[in-house]
């Protein structure tokens, strides 16, 4: 619409609706449905406060280690929970993203937005990249359905009413929520 600031903004919007999911998750009767929530709820508000645009709101000097340290913090908490759950890592990895990219914004703060140079793509951003891009495809072909959709009389009868987890509960949405915080990580590292 108005240059280079509205993906900015369509990126707050995605990262802070899917925090927001992420929240409600927490209120899951499974209890690592609720911890795995309430770092993804972590993760998709961080990477919404960090994509705004700088045109609208230019962040402290001490927001960049500020950020580095929570989400630290958070790639410690998943290391440590990454010993009975494996989906964990992939926590440590997100959180391990965003404290790489508030260094890179600790670290140049005015040229963030310039091209790269010569040099091309750094080599920790382009490991971040691979990553999270076979993420991103892992995650979208594990959406795909299995089997046949329910067909309309099904539907209609309401034989599927009342079947299976509450909506916060439901795997389906969870990776959804993933998906989309995988593909906001993907353009928040190309717009590195």
């Amino acid at each position: 619409m108005h240059g280079p600031a509205s993906p900015g903004w369509l990126l707050v919007a995605l990262c802070a609706a899917t925090g927001a999911y992420c929240l409600l998750r927490m209120r899951s009767t499974v209890e690592e449905q609720r911890r795995s929530a309430g770092g993804e709820a972590l993760m998709g508000f961080g990477m919404a406060a960090m994509a705004v645009p700088a045109a609208a709101f230019t962040p402290p000097a001490w927001a960049w280690p500020a950020y580095a340290v929570v989400f630290g913090a958070a790639a410690l908490r998943a290391l440590w929970s990454a010993r009975t759950s494996a989906h964990h890592l992939h926590h440590l990895m997100g959180a391990a993203a965003m404290v790489y990219m508030a260094a890179v914004m600790a670290a140049a703060p005015a040229a963030h937005h310039h091209a790269h140079g010569a040099s091309g793509v750094p080599l920790v951003t382009g490991a971040l990249l691979l990553y999270f891009v076979g993420y991103v495809l892992l995650t979208g072909t594990r959406l795909v359905p299995a089997g046949p959709a329910p067909t309309g009389a099904a539907l209609a009868s309401g034989s599927l009413r009342g079947a299976g987890p509450g909506w916060g509960d439901r795997p389906e949405l969870a990776q959804a929520c993933r998906l989309s915080m995988g593909m906001a990580m993907v353009a928040m590292l190309l717009g590195l």
